[in-house]
């Protein structure tokens, strides 16, 4: 038999798991088995391009966190991720993909499923960390997030990631959010804006649910919309330029207006709005995109004036 084309690294302690690859993988001609220590590993002996990895979400060899690992190996190979982990998690799928994994394989992981995945030709995915700005440093999924992505019940994950009272984004889920969105404009080279948005005082839950709803209703699938404190917001909107920004923004004081929403000591809300946008020749970091919108809000906003 000729020397192996591509390897298969699996980072787990569970034998069963263990024993399911290696009975999957022995008839496949061209692929080889790889039991790795730790995931220090896989950065000490880097796997090859078209390469695939394992990570097991139950494993005590994985570190802090499976999908935490999976963020920390991306852009440091060129290899296809799959995360063995809990699959009845609402949002398990998209945050194993934002963490960088090309997909969540359930338990148990049989071997008709493997010889499938394994089957899958194409090149191997460019590095993510190519072409990106920004800092150096990775920000690290909220604790909540990473507790309850390992299989507890999907609600507190929903609560972990949204703000209870308008069930938009919450503030610490935007800051992965503006990670993601930032990168991949540069890689992609696509426009994005940040558009800050809020009002002067405090306003009724009842108030804060239906201008949460008038935000959804002026904005597309692939917006980000999210609270950044008690009475502003911060929207990352993908594909789109000033013009289409300052639309948006249009439309909600449009709406707030029509609708005479009032705050709590019966004033109507004046909407302030702060739009930046990439690229710009002042905007090389994320950091930039969302202090461009903020000084720009806060110039418009009354409790500033």
């Amino acid at each position: 038999m000729g020397e192996a084309k591509h390897s298969i690294h699996i980072v787990s302690t569970d034998e069963v798991l263990l024993a399911s690859v290696r009975a999957a993988t022995g008839p496949i001609e061209g692929w080889d088995l790889c039991e790795v220590e730790d995931t220090a590993q896989l950065l000490i002996d880097c796997p090859a391009p078209g390469d695939v990895v394992l990570l097991d979400g139950w494993a005590t060899n994985i570190g802090d966190n499976v999908y935490e690992t999976c963020r920390q190996l991306t852009g440091k190979t060129r290899c296809r991720t799959f995360l063995v982990a809990a699959t009845d998690v609402a949002v398990a799928e998209p945050i194993a993909s934002f963490c960088g994994a090309s997909a969540v394989l359930g338990r148990p992981l049989s071997a008709s499923m493997l010889r499938r995945l394994l089957e899958e030709t194409g090149p191997p995915p460019a590095l993510p960390m190519d072409g990106r700005g920004g800092s150096s440093e990775e920000p690290l999924l909220p604790e909540a997030l990473l507790r309850d992505l390992v299989g507890e019940d999907s609600d507190t994950i929903v609560a972990a990631i949204t703000d209870p009272e308008t069930s938009l984004f919450s503030y610490e889920y935007l800051t992965y959010k503006l990670d993601e969105e930032f990168k991949r404009a540069q890689r992609f080279r696509h426009p994005l804006s940040c558009v800050m948005l809020g009002f002067d005082g405090q306003a009724e839950n009842e108030v804060l649910r239906e201008l949460a709803s008038i935000f959804l209703q002026s904005s597309r699938d692939t917006d980000v919309l999210g609270r950044f404190d008690e009475s502003s917001f911060l929207f990352f909107l993908p594909y789109t330029g000033p013009d289409g920004a300052e639309v948006m923004a249009a439309r909600i004081r449009e709406q707030v207006e029509k609708r005479g929403l009032r705050d709590l000591v019966g004033d109507k809300l004046d909407i302030a709005v702060g739009i930046s946008s990439y690229p710009h020749p002042e905007i090389r970091r994320r950091e930039d995109l969302f202090a461009r919108a903020r000084e720009a809000f806060l110039a418009t906003s009354p409790c500033e004036s």
